[in-house]
């Protein structure tokens, strides 16, 4: 099945708050942007951001210049209609990250939590690596988080690459320098626990 349609039919047919990665407060990501110290009119991209609910908190932490990237319309549909009037302050894009181009050098920090450990095909790894060096700033900042070597090795019925912090930060290179990373027992909606690992690197 192709991606699109695999992910369309996920948020068509279950409820976003009962899929296995859902969290009501997303509190490593939040951390993390926080963290960067970046001011609240810097471009944030939350990747593979769907129907997450990143982009609440930061609209309520007063971040204005966020865009939320997804390949389904269907999730994105469900934030839209959970911000209701909010949405507006939004930037939606309907897109496989493989496959888009973004302006250069615009984003301040680049967040994805569990869209890279699906990218099973180097190719499809080499591509996102290329867009996030186009399109973040240099010095920008990039969070990005995975399933952990001991994580599951499938979700949502597809295969799923695993990471150590090394291994992850492999993947991006010399261009991007790591400086945190942190381990997550994420504890899904029906009370299993899946691991992560979150990588936090600064772009040269």
């Amino acid at each position: 099945m192709e991606n699109k349609t695999h992910w369309e039919q996920i948020y068509h047919t279950k409820d976003s708050s009962q899929v296995s990665w859902y969290q009501l407060h997303p509190r490593l990501s939040l951390q993390y942007i926080q963290n960067t110290g970046i001011s609240k009119d810097k471009h944030v991209i939350d990747v593979g951001g769907g129907a997450s609910t990143l982009v609440d908190h930061l609209l309520d932490d007063g971040f204005q210049n966020i865009t939320v990237l997804d390949i389904s319309a269907e999730a994105l549909g469900i934030a839209k209609q959970r911000l209701a009037e909010r949405a507006e302050l939004v930037t939606w894009l309907e897109s496989d990250i493989t496959k888009i181009n973004l302006p250069h050098h615009i984003y301040d920090v680049w967040h994805d939590r569990a869209v890279f450990h699906f990218l099973t095909k180097q190719e499809d790894r080499q591509s996102y690596v290329k867009i996030v060096k186009e399109s973040v700033r240099p010095g920008g900042h990039v969070i990005v988080a995975t399933f952990a070597n001991d994580g599951p090795e499938k979700c949502s019925g597809l295969e799923v690459a695993r990471y150590d912090p090394q291994s992850l930060h492999h993947e991006f290179g010399s261009d991007f320098e790591l400086l945190d990373s942190t381990r997550e027992e994420h504890q899904t909606p029906f009370g299993t626990e899946q691991r992560f690992i979150y990588c936090y690197c600064r772009k040269h």
